[in-house]
This record gives C-alpha cells, sequence and structure tokens, in this order.
C-alpha cells in the first residue's frame, strides 16, 4: 500500500489486480505463440507452483511478536509494526483522534529528541520512518541501510514508546485535518463513496463514522497522550524484520530498544455488526452536485472473509465485473452499449466487519436509469444461469497464477504472516483459498450468487445534478436526497 493497514477497507485477498497483469503476460506470451505455432487458444500452460520461504516467528519477553526473514542481496533492512489500536476506538465526540495520535507520533519528536532532531538524524543516514493509525490497526516502518541499524531502531523505538507530541506539531496536525474536511465536498466519486459507506453502516457506525470540524477541534494534546498510553502496547504489536541482519544481532538490537517495555492492556478489536433489518432493507438516495456526470454505487453488505462461500462469491464477482476487461459489467455496459467508461465491481471482506460489495459506474445524466437497469441484469444473470466454463477457467487461472505475488519478496511474505495473526487466520490461509479456488465448480459459484447478491437488498447512491436525477431513479423506490452539510 503502504497505506495505513486500518485504513482500508481490506479487499478479498484474491488478488484480482494482479490478474490483470498476468492474463496481459500471458497475452503477450500468447501473441509470440500465435506467431510460431499457430492459434495461442490451443496452447497450454503448467500452474505455477512456489515454495515461500518460512520467517522465523519470535515472541518478546514482554509479548511482542517478531517475524524474522534474512535477505542479504543488498544492504538494507526494512522493519514494520503493526499495532492493535485503531479509530475504532475514538470517543463519539472526537472523531480523528486516532488517526491524529499517528500522524504526531510520528511529526511531533520523540525518545528525548525534538522533531527537528529526528529529522535531520534520519537524513544524515537516510533513514525513512513512517508512523500512522488506521481505522483497524496502526502502523509503523523503519527502512535503513544494515549498517544504520541500531541507531534507526533506536529512533523508532523512541517515537513509538514516548513520543514528545509537541504542541505546535499537534496543532499543525489538527489544521491539516481541518483543511482536509473543508476539501472532501470537492471530489464527487470521494462523496458517492462516503455516503454509500454511511448508508450501509449507519453514520455512526465505527466502519463509517468521519471526522468533523467539531471532533477535531476539540481534540487536545493530552488526548492524544492519553489515547497512546492507552492502546499502543509491546503486547499488542507484530514486528516484521526482512533484509541484511543476522539473527541473533537483531533479536539483541530489538530487546535493546524495546525489552524493557512493560506489557499493557491491549484492547480487543470488536465491531459489532449492523442489523439483518437494516441490511435487509433497499435503500434509493441521491445527492444533488454540480458534476458532468452521475456517479454510481450500487450494493449491499456482505460476508466476512471466513465464511466458507467466500471463495466461491469472490469468483462470482470477478467474472461479474472484478475482473475488468473481461467481465460481463464492462462487456455489456461499456463495450456493447457504450454507457460508461468506467465500470466494475468489487468485493471487499476482512474478519473484523462485515464485507461490502458493490458496483460502480460513472455515465451521463440520461443514461442514468439504463445503467441500472443492465446492473440488475447482470445480478440476475449470475443467479438464475451458471457462469460459462471458460468465464470459470480464466477466473481461476488468474487468481492461481497470481498466488505468487501475494510472496513476491521477503517484506511481502512477512507482512502476510503479520496480517494473518493480527485477523487471527492460519498462517496457511491463502493456501487453503488457493486449493479452494483450484476445486471450484460453477455450481458452487451459482449457489454463491444465489445466497449473496441480493437485487432485494441494494443500496443505490447517485451523485449528480439536475432534476432528471431523481426522476431516473424512481423506478428502483422511494428517493431521498442526501444534504450534504457545509463544511466549513
Amino acid at each position: 500500500m503502504k497505506e495505513v493497514r486500518g485504513r482500508r477497507v481490506k479487499g478479498y485477498r484474491i488478488a484480482g489486480l494482479l490478474g490483470m497483469a498476468i492474463l496481459l503476460a500471458s497475452s503477450v506470451t500468447a501473441y509470440a505463440g500465435e506467431l510460431a505455432l499457430g492459434d495461442p487458444r490451443a496452447m497450454t500452460f503448467p500452474s505455477v507452483e512456489f515454495s515461500p520461504p518460512e520467517p522465523e516467528r519470535v515472541v518478546l519477553e514482554n509479548g511482542m511478536v517478531v517475524y524474522l526473514l534474512e535477505d542479504h542481496e543488498l544492504p538494507l533492512v526494512s522493519v514494520t509494526v503493526t499495532m492493535r489500536t485503531g479509530s475504532w476506538l475514538d470517543p463519539i465526540d472526537k472523531i480523528g483522534l486516532a488517526s491524529i495520535t499517528g500522524a504526531v507520533m510520528r511529526t511531533g519528536g520523540g525518545g528525548g529528541l525534538s522533531a527537528e532532531q529526528v529529522d535531520a538524524e534520519l537524513e544524515q543516514f537516510a533513514g525513512d520512518v513512517s508512523i500512522g493509525i488506521g481505522r483497524q490497526s496502526g502502523s509503523a516502518s523503519l527502512d535503513v541501510l544494515s549498517k544504520d541499524v541500531p541507531r534507526g531502531l533506536e529512533i523508532l523505538a523512541g517515537l513509538l514508546r514516548r513520543p514528545a507530541f509537541e504542541p505546535a506539531r499537534v496543532e499543525l496536525a489538527k489544521l491539516q485535518a481541518l483543511e482536509g474536511i473543508r476539501r472532501r465536498q470537492d471530489n464527487p466519486g470521494s462523496i458517492v463513496g462516503r455516503e454509500f459507506t454511511k448508508v450501509l453502516y449507519g453514520a455512526d457506525h465505527p466502519s463509517a463514522r468521519e471526522s468533523s470540524l467539531e471532533s477535531i477541534t476539540r481534540i487536545t494534546r493530552d488526548d492524544l497522550i492519553k489515547f497512546h498510553r492507552e492502546t499502543v502496547h509491546p503486547n499488542g504489536m507484530f514486528v516484521g524484520v526482512t533484509g541484511d541482519f543476522k539473527r541473533a544481532d537483531m533479536l539483541a538490537a530489538l530487546r535493546h530498544v524495546f525489552g524493557d517495555w512493560q506489557k499493557g492492556r491491549v484492547p480487543e478489536l470488536r465491531i459489532p455488526d449492523v442489523s439483518e433489518a437494516s441490511i435487509a432493507q433497499p435503500v434509493v438516495r441521491f445527492v444533488n452536485k454540480d458534476t458532468s456526470q452521475t456517479h454510481l454505487r450500487i450494493g449491499h453488505l456482505s460476508i466476512k472473509e471466513q465464511d466458507p462461500d467466500y471463495v466461491a462469491l469472490a469468483i462470482a464477482n470477478d467474472i461479474l465485473g472484478g475482473s475488468s476487461f473481461r467481465s460481463r459489467l464492462f462487456n455489456d455496459v461499456r463495450t456493447k452499449r457504450g454507457l460508461a467508461y468506467s465500470v466494475g465491481s468489487r468485493l471487499n471482506t476482512g474478519t473484523h466487519d462485515q464485507g461490502i460489495w458493490l458496483m460502480r459506474a460513472e455515465t451521463k445524466l440520461t443514461s442514468t436509469k439504463e445503467v441500472i437497469e443492465r446492473f440488475v441484469a447482470n445480478i440476475e444473470r449470475m443467479r438464475a444461469e451458471p457462469v460459462t466454463d471458460a468465464e470459470l477457467a480464466e477466473a481461476k487461472e488468474a487468481y492461481v497464477n497470481s498466488f505468487v505475488f501475494s510472496f513476491a519478496s521477503p517484506s511481502a511474505i512477512v507482512s502476510r504472516l503479520v496480517e494473518l495473526e493480527y485477523d487471527g487466520l492460519p498462517k496457511d490461509f491463502l493456501q487453503q483459498l488457493r486449493a479452494k479456488v483450484v476445486a471450484l465448480t460453477k455450481e458452487e459459484v451459482q449457489a454463491a450468487a444465489k445466497r449473496h447478491l441480493r437485487p432485494d437488498r441494494l443500496k443505490i447512491i447517485a451523485v449528480g445534478s439536475g432534476e432528471a436525477l431523481p426522476k431516473a431513479l424512481a423506478t428502483f423506490g422511494e428517493v431521498k436526497e442526501i444534504k450534504l452539510s457545509p463544511e466549513g
């Protein structure tokens, strides 16, 4: 990403974008084969097999979990930290506290150094440190030359353990947050995404709530100190180390900077589920904004990643609209009818909150109604009839061939294991998914589509301009307007 892990709504781990890259590479290979061997459709390729190296897992005396994977190709070391904290812990009247805490942990000095001294030292040896707190977790990283690991770790540990939260840097972070809030009504794509999430979960749900001018203004430096003290503990941390180091030296360095940090009470990540009655209720809403196109989001809450239907539904979504150029939505809405340039579907799932399944498009106001009708028709087709053999084979091949990209580097391998342990999943979870994909049948895909793609539960959100927009939406239910609050 490297986005703060908790900020993202975690997408399904079946790597759709990487699958596209594989398909593109396959197309080039096929073209070369056509020149030399004839029709590329008759060519076959063996499945990619890959056995990634196994990192070592060590638990320090204070409960900190460490994953180690040596790689001596370059004189570089990368350290990542995942922390059991997050904005789901924000007080209801101070939404944004976690995000600002994470930002100022990095920018506000710490470990006995001022903010300027931290930046100056890092600049001297070309080290890079980042810290942030997202919705379901916090993260930190250190990238440094192997010779500078001891000092780099000391700086990182100082910022994590004893952040100074310099008052001027706290105020600067608040000003930056306020400016972001004032600008967030400018982008219709951002508006439709945020309002869609609020309709799905409810505006006050931890997965959808957002900061305001008032909530940011209420936050004080003491709030940051308290949030850090109560939520950042060594026994709630997962540290991944990859690169040019020796095991014994690295463990000694980690114990030197973190070893005397005492355990604390780690918050348990619990995200409440949305009620079944709310999930089942169809909704049609629009935002009146001057824009050249209608921005659409259509979908509903879905399953978690642990659900037995996860693999089948992920492949169904890939065929429907997740695979871009080869998907049904792309070929129907864009290629065949020319109704939208950007169109597709997405399945975002996690282990701690309910997943989201959605379809999206940007289209002319005059074609808004037709695009939604095509979306619904394609859902019904997924439910009514099995996918074709060719569609299933392509979707399965895209995942199987992209599997190696989950383990493309030592840092990727360690990050995957940290993520899985953080979520309470077995370390071979991705391998289990791959095996399920290989064994998947058309009947299982159709059954999952019937259970989890529900036209009767659709939440429809449109952002566009003109009096004709609510009329275009009226076919699909009672239309209500979302009036955006002015942001300063």
